[in-house]
């Protein structure tokens, strides 16, 4: 049985721009390493791997919570031309609860980052989209 959600990997080519992004969420850089070779390579399926791998943690979340992300420098990552649509089959989006979604949205975009829409009202709770690093899809989620 699972236990709780443990972490969610993006792949980035922009790592300072990502952290930024999560940073302004309350993720704090826990660790940075380079992964290489085996057993990388044979576990992820991805053959003379190089890559650069950062921990961010949510500050004062418990069970703790991560975003990992990944930045190849070997081999060149694969662009994904639907990475928006989210009609596609796979991965849809990552949401995270927030305690003042018009504030977030505040922050998020005084830095540069858009959101996909306005804020919606849906099942209790205020919603939005964010345009988040390599245009992965964030939603943010305030409960009421």
């Amino acid at each position: 049985m699972v236990k709780h959600f443990d972490h969610c990997t993006i792949v980035v080519r922009d790592v300072d721009r990502a952290k930024m992004f999560f940073g302004l969420l309350g993720f704090k850089q826990a660790m940075s390493v380079v992964i290489a070779g085996e057993p990388f390579a044979s576990y992820m399926g991805v053959p003379d791997i190089e890559a650069d791998h950062v921990t961010l943690v949510l500050e004062n979340a418990s069970p703790r919570t991560e975003i990992q992300l990944l930045r190849y420098r070997q081999p060149q990552p694969l662009p994904d031309p639907h990475i928006r649509d989210l009609y596609k089959v796979g991965m849809n989006h990552i949401c995270f609860a927030v305690e003042n979604i018009e504030a977030e949205v505040a922050k998020l975009r005084a830095n540069g980052f858009k959101t996909r829409n306005e804020i919606m009202d849906f099942h209790s709770r205020k919603l939005v989209f964010i345009d988040g690093p390599e245009g992965v899809t964030i939603e943010l989620s305030q409960w009421h």
